[in-house]
């Protein structure tokens, strides 16, 4: 596994963050060593994935980049006749997700699309994951993604939201950001990449608070949006549609 330096050296300008091919090579590392909890996260996720999926229905991966969701699904989801669309907006995602895809043997059948995913039609979907990728939505396209998701759901269906978050007081929220710092810093990235890398992100990563998303959620019809995982800053929360 490549080891993420993209940040490891002082820029006069830092560019905007993009999921382009440098950050490609590196992501595996990139996300483990910067998302608290990302290798408990997976599992789990196909796990809820396999109680709420039906048969012959799609399951949606939005935002899949190298497909580590994708995988999870696909080993764990028993029911008869499901299929997984994964979708990507990233050219050198897709191109490397359907190699990973291809190498990792038997599961559900993968329809990978090279796509925006506030444009990709959802239909008879019982299993919808976000799994870090809503925080790059812009704001103005939020709820209406949210409403195609949830019209797009069989009844009995569930969206799986996981998203870095922001938390009130304002002195919570530093907590949890430094303590998210200390763990980057821990995984071995250094105070400059840390600041680089939070540089890059900025305007290109905007954060919500776990009310806010709640409240699109319920907006929305779902008729639960509960908690169910939290690493520091890092949440994931289950949506049902009844």
């Amino acid at each position: 596994m490549a080891q993420d330096n993209l940040y490891a050296s002082q820029k006069n300008i830092v560019a905007p963050f993009e999921f382009d091919e440098a950050v490609v090579a590196v992501f595996p590392d990139m996300i483990e060593r910067s998302v608290p909890g990302y290798t408990l996260l997976l599992p789990l996720i196909g796990q809820i994935a396999s109680r709420y999926a039906q048969p012959h229905s799609r399951c949606y991966d939005l935002g899949c980049s190298l497909g580590a969701v994708t995988l999870a699904l696909r080993q764990q989801i028993q029911q008869p006749g499901c299929r997984i669309t994964a979708v990507d907006n990233s050219p050198a995602m897709i191109e490397k997700c359907r190699e990973i895809i291809g190498r990792s043997g038997p599961g559900l059948p993968v329809d990978l699309v090279e796509a925006d995913i506030c444009q990709i039609p959802i239909r008879n979907a019982s299993v919808v994951v976000l799994n870090f990728t809503f925080q790059f939505v812009p704001p103005a396209q939020r709820d209406e993604l949210i409403q195609r998701i949830y019209d797009g759901l069989r009844p009995g269906g569930t969206l799986i939201l996981s998203e870095k978050v922001i938390f009130e007081p304002p002195e919570l929220d530093a907590l949890l950001v430094t303590l998210h710092h200390d763990f980057k810093r821990a995984n071995g990235y250094s105070d400059l990449e840390i600041s680089q890398k939070r540089t890059a992100l900025e305007n290109v990563l905007v954060s919500e608070t776990v009310p806010q998303h709640q409240a699109r959620l319920r907006q929305a019809g779902f008729t639960s949006a509960d908690l169910w995982f939290q690493a520091f800053n890092f949440v994931s929360l289950l949506a049902v549609k009844e």
